[in-house]
């Protein structure tokens, strides 16, 4: 059965990996005298399915006209969508991927966001922590430092480049904590120890989340906490929280990204407020692409 599983598995990654080989076969560098949709296949490299920029962007094919030069959305991965972008941008070859700050992308590679004039994906965005009902009387000290935590796009960016560049993310983010002890300070300031109280986050595995929520279940941790963390996809995610088998995450990206499931859940959970502000959601492309600086670009040019 096991051996049986691994080979389906690799089949769907095979599969996959021709599937955006086939999307990024232009092997020419950006040529911004050719239209752009018929070199690369008139294709957005996206995310998982279940995403909400992924949505968004198919709303955004929609409202920009896009899909009447038939512009499709090409379901991937994050690690497959930012390895093809790292291909192409190494090669100058054209691209447009599904983006989102923040995240190590725009700090490793020159691209830009395309701007939205229709407003589809929405103005900066900010990422919220959810925690299950009742957490406040059963675990007060880690309600306390989930309600506290709050930190910058730059801080985050700090861990999530050390783990793209292979380093742990649990040690990554032992480093930033040693690295950053007044701002840590700031979230467990006159919060009690505990002993040995087990707690769980869920989180997405998109790269900011896996940054924020290894910090904080490292600084509960410190605290005396026993902390697991489980990626699930975001609408398991999110019902985890509400049905109690979760107490908290970190990952709710709002008013657009999130927002189909905090209004799904909204009254089952309880929303500890921003955790991070100034995100951004969108289309973006390659620097050396100057003259694709819109989504309407996609359409004309």
């Amino acid at each position: 059965m096991f051996k049986k599983n691994r080979i389906i598995t690799l089949l769907a990654v095979i599969g996959l990996a021709t599937v955006l080989g086939a999307c990024s076969s232009q092997t020419k560098p950006y040529d911004a005298q050719q239209k752009l949709g018929s070199q690369i296949n008139y294709t957005i490299t996206g995310i998982d399915a279940g995403a909400g920029i992924m949505a968004s962007t198919q709303k955004a094919l929609s409202a920009y006209g896009l899909e009447d030069q038939k512009w499709q959305l090409q379901t991937s991965s994050t690690a497959a969508m930012t390895s093809t972008l790292g291909k192409a941008i190494a090669d100058k070859r054209p691209i447009v991927v599904t983006g989102w700050q923040p995240h190590w992308m725009f700090t490793k590679y020159p691209i830009k966001f395309l701007k939205d004039p229709k407003n589809v994906y929405g103005k900066t965005e900010h990422i919220n922590t959810i925690v299950r009902k009742g957490l406040k009387k059963s675990m007060p000290e880690a309600y306390t430092i989930l309600d506290r935590f709050h930190w910058t796009p730059t801080e985050m960016s700090v861990v999530m480049l050390k783990v793209n560049d292979g380093v742990d993310p649990q040690k990554a983010a032992r480093d930033w904590i040693k690295a950053n002890p007044k701002q840590v300070a700031k979230w467990t300031k006159g919060v009690k120890k505990v002993k040995g109280t087990k707690i769980k986050l869920t989180y997405v595995a998109w790269d900011s989340e896996i940054a924020s929520t290894n910090v904080v279940a490292e600084v509960l941790r410190q605290q005396g906490y026993e902390p697991t963390i489980q990626a699930m996809e975001i609408q398991p995610m999110w019902a985890s929280v509400a049905t109690n088998a979760a107490d908290a995450q970190v990952c709710a990206w709002l008013p657009k990204t999130s927002g189909l499931y905090y209004q799904d859940y909204k009254g089952q959970v309880e929303d500890l407020g921003p955790n991070l502000e100034g995100a951004k959601v969108g289309l973006a492309v390659p620097k050396y692409m100057t003259n694709i600086n819109s989504i309407d670009d996609l359409k004309n040019k």
